[in-house]
């Protein structure tokens, strides 16, 4: 009979063990779940095109996705400190990977309603002087060639140099597109990143081209509606 209760208490035991070590597991495997989960936010996300501001290159209901780590800054952090400095400007944004560019398709804030994410192309970048004519845009005063628009500008907008930290965007679809010519300048605190692929309608599928080729061969400095 001793022999037989111990039997049944060493399989309890055995059993409870079993149990604990598998829920132990299970509660590594969420933790890393949501580790990698949060780690992969704060890196890439989704991003679904609302309105046809960039058409002809986005389009309504078009989901892509986002690299946030392109435009990583790096302003007040150690890193700033090893980073080369010359050339820059006082108050000008540090970029661990570079600085936004010509032809770049943004995710970033709207500055006059934070909560509000909208897409567009960079077209002026600090430093430029960016003017609209006849329906066509001028960078440092070099008409640019601009393959990725099908109709020009309905307006027209006086030569202004870009500020330091902040970015000139338009819509690809100039005549339709609330952007830079209406409400101004993006600073660069309010960008969340750049437009790096397209997964959804199936047909859209792939890499996201920049179109920066042509913006810039011509500049040279002196000295989530697509209403997102």
């Amino acid at each position: 009979m001793y022999l037989d209760n111990t039997t049944r208490v060493t399989a309890r035991r055995g059993f409870a063990g079993r149990v604990a070590s598998f829920l132990w597991e299970l509660i590594q495997t969420v933790l890393l779940t949501l580790l990698i989960f949060f780690a992969m936010r704060a890196v890439v996300q989704n991003f679904k095109v609302e309105g046809t501001s960039m058409e002809p290159t986005l389009h309504n209901n078009q989901f892509l996705i986002i690299n946030k780590l392109t435009y990583a800054r790096v302003d007040g952090t150690p890193v700033e400190r090893v980073l080369p400095t010359r050339g820059l400007e006082v108050g000008a944004p540090r970029f661990l990977f570079g600085d936004p560019g010509h032809g770049d398709i943004v995710v970033f804030r709207f500055p006059a309603q934070p909560d509000k994410d909208f897409i567009k192309r960079i077209i002026g970048v600090p430093g430029d002087t960016i003017e609209v004519r006849a329906g066509r845009v001028y960078l440092n005063g070099q008409l640019q060639d601009e393959p990725y628009i099908r109709d020009g500008a309905s307006y027209d907008r006086p030569a202004q140099i870009v500020p330091v930290g902040q970015y000139f965007v338009l819509g690809d679809n100039r005549p339709n597109s609330s952007d830079s010519h209406v409400w101004g300048f993006v600073p660069a605190d309010n960008l969340v990143g750049k437009a790096w692929f397209a997964y959804w309608p199936p047909g859209d599928w792939g890499p996201l081209a920049t179109g920066a080729g042509s913006l810039e061969a011509a500049s040279s400095k002196p000295g989530v509606r697509a209403e997102r």
